[in-house]
């Protein structure tokens, strides 16, 4: 286990450190193996960190892109599907070796099997993971399943998660927003070689705090995170402040 932990001063410095990071753990595969694997993750708290990894100077032509999740049954025309995220605030940017994109609609379980079957057949080297309000990975909302096998699992929603992604805008009300999900699931998840977690805002406060301060727990997913060899998360001075407070 090793945990490193950065405070930076504004959302803004907290992407560009957790940007940097990131730049030199791919450059470093890219460098051994000639190319790497990443894992992108997505919601508001990943603006920063995405727009100072548009500004690196990766070869993006030799990194391959997997993400996290997507909900069941939303169409990626949708302002809230992750698919639609990536692709316009990514994936259409940079020169990608590939992409590999959850889809949630047609053949959930055939689409979930093959991109399982594709996220294992090398590591990936670099998991940018965020925590939710609820302490979630992903949408591995708490009770999360920390023994499925499957690197990617359709999970349920809890309220809380719904209402993270009302009040960032996604959806006009908590009924408008899909029950269930396809996530990497958390073993998957652990199996990165490095992982980042880039959280700002004071609304991560007390996920944050309660990662940090409390054991192992399913009913706090990203506790899970502090078992990994290499985890870097990276804060600003809201989200870090009940843990200054201590």
């Amino acid at each position: 286990m090793s945990i490193s932990i950065f405070i930076a001063d504004s959302p803004q410095e907290l992407g560009k450190k957790a940007a940097g990071r990131i730049v030199d753990l791919l450059k470093a595969a890219i460098e051994e193996k000639g190319e790497a694997r990443i894992i992108l993750s997505t919601g508001a708290s990943q603006f920063d960190t995405l727009e100072a990894l548009l500004q690196s100077d990766v070869d993006w032509s030799k990194v391959e892109m997997f993400h996290l999740d997507e909900y069941v049954g939303l169409p990626e025309t949708h302002p809230a599907s992750f698919r639609k995220y990536l692709k316009e605030r990514f994936v259409s940017k940079v020169n990608l070796k590939a992409a590999h994109f959850v889809d949630g609609e047609g053949d959930i379980e055939g689409k979930r099997a093959k991109l399982s079957a594709i996220i294992k057949e090398k590591p990936v080297d670099v998991g940018i993971v965020g925590i939710g309000e609820n302490g979630h990975i992903a949408f591995n909302d708490p009770p999360a399943d920390f023994e499925a096998t499957d690197a990617y699992i359709v999970v349920e929603l809890d309220e809380r998660c719904k209402q993270q992604q009302v009040s960032e805008g996604w959806f006009a009300t908590l009924n408008d927003v899909p029950k269930t999900a396809v996530t990497m699931s958390p073993k998957q998840i652990m199996s990165c070689k490095h992982i980042i977690t880039p959280v700002p805002y004071a609304v991560k406060a007390e996920a944050v705090y309660n990662t940090i301060t409390s054991k192992v727990d399913r009913m706090i997913p990203a506790t899970l995170l502090k078992t990994h060899p290499d985890w870097n998360l990276f804060l600003d001075q809201d989200s870090a402040a009940k843990l200054l407070a201590r």
